[in-house]
């Protein structure tokens, strides 16, 4: 079985951030549609202050970084996404501590403890068209692929896939958190901004692997 070294981590927040920027402008009209017109600008703004802060801890183990870039995103992002996001990566960052490179288990860990985090802050089940649309059949789809003995690049390929799916199940819910709760039915037949900066946050991470 495979791992995923703390080089490939520091590389997987870059390519985060890379993609965050590329993707603002979608991100934002997404978010224009059923949020505040903010989605894509927070997201990029709060990864470059990552990027500013990456190389003073790119050293520690990688539970220390994930924690750095949570505390960051927390401090610098506005709107719902900073302390969502800032405990995704926090949690994840706990999971991971005094890890150099983590195994196929090592990563479900991260991941099940940043979507707890996330479920927990935000207070969202599946179907509320929200981030957790995404994560948790991602989630599933990483642990299912692993049991199955798929080394970890195949394995986070699925959880992509699923994410991806998730991403695009969000599009006829109505919102019932958030900002886009308040639309009522009028949140139906949009895409969730959240769902979508989480499918493209995993999608860095397979780029990666």
């Amino acid at each position: 079985m495979s791992t995923v070294t703390k080089e490939q981590v520091v590389r997987w927040l870059e390519a985060t951030a890379a993609v965050l920027a590329a993707n603002k402008g979608y991100l934002t009209d997404l978010d224009s549609a059923i949020g505040d017109a903010d989605h894509g600008t927070n997201m990029d703004r709060g990864f470059k202050k990552v990027m500013e802060k990456l190389p003073t801890v790119a050293d520690k183990d990688i539970g220390n970084i994930l924690k750095t870039v949570g505390m960051t995103l927390i401090s610098s992002v506005g709107g719902a996404s900073g302390p969502l996001y800032g405990t995704f990566y926090m949690r994840g960052g706990m999971a991971a501590d005094a890890k150099e490179e983590l195994d196929a288990g090592d990563l479900i860990n991260v991941l099940q403890g940043a979507v707890d985090g996330i479920i927990q802050r935000g207070r969202a089940q599946p179907g509320d068209k929200t981030m957790v649309d995404a994560l948790l059949p991602a989630l599933a789809a990483l642990k299912q692929a692993v049991a199955d003995g798929q080394e970890l690049p195949a394995a986070v390929a699925a959880a992509v896939a699923a994410a991806e799916q998730g991403m695009k199940d969000t599009i006829p819910l109505q919102a019932r958190k958030g900002r886009a709760s308040y639309l009522g039915e009028r949140s139906i037949g949009h895409q969730d901004p959240g769902a979508t900066s989480s499918h493209l946050i995993l999608n860095a991470l397979l780029g990666v692997l």
